[in-house]
């Protein structure tokens, strides 16, 4: 890429005072406000010192762990409408796996035997000469124990969905008096 603009004129600083002309060959060092502790002051060396006297030596003492940035946040508010829709979410899978775990322990059950031991015992309990007594078997069945698990968990669905919403709401108006949660996030470096 090449140049087309020409010669510039030099920069005026305000109050007429001009930047020293960069020396040919040398690098430009701004200026500091504070001479550093090599004893160099604007890249420049002091008169009288040498150029070994310019290296900067570590801190003595430095720490070798790492640090740890940490960061004050504070949740002021939460929206209802996603509170509304996560929880609707996860009461969605907490009532698939409500369901899932009913019918994992009915099978169970019912392989070892509970329910025909149990409904043995509960039929010669309740039952006379003429009538068997109560049949738990045909009461407890696959079928009617997933239905009302289905049920419970539909409840469930409406019923979280609907306190968390209500939470959030009850949380924005906590928050707007006392300011909300404050958290202490810290990352590693």
């Amino acid at each position: 890429m090449t140049d087309t603009r020409g010669q510039e004129p030099p920069y005026q600083m305000f109050g007429g005072d001009q930047p020293a002309a960069a020396q040919v060959g040398q690098p430009y060092h701004p200026p500091q406000a504070y001479p550093s502790p090599g004893g160099t002051q604007g890249g420049q060396q002091r008169p009288g010192q040498e150029a070994g006297a310019a290296v900067r030596r570590p801190r003595t003492g430095a720490r070798t762990t790492p640090r740890i940035r940490k960061a004050r946040l504070r949740v002021a508010k939460a929206d209802p409408w996603s509170v509304m829709k996560v929880s609707f979410l996860l009461s969605i899978a907490l009532g698939i796996c409500t369901v899932v775990a009913a019918a994992v322990l009915w099978m169970v059950m019912d392989a070892m035997g509970v329910f025909s031991t149990v409904g043995g015992t509960i039929s010669e309990a309740t039952g006379s000469n003429e009538s068997n007594g109560f049949d738990l078997q045909s009461f407890l069945s696959l079928p009617r124990v997933l239905v009302f698990t289905s049920v419970i968990a539909v409840i469930d669905v409406v019923l979280a969905t609907a306190l968390a919403t209500l939470g959030a709401f009850i949380y924005n108006l906590s928050a707007g008096f006392v300011g909300g949660v404050e958290l202490t996030l810290a990352e590693d470096e």
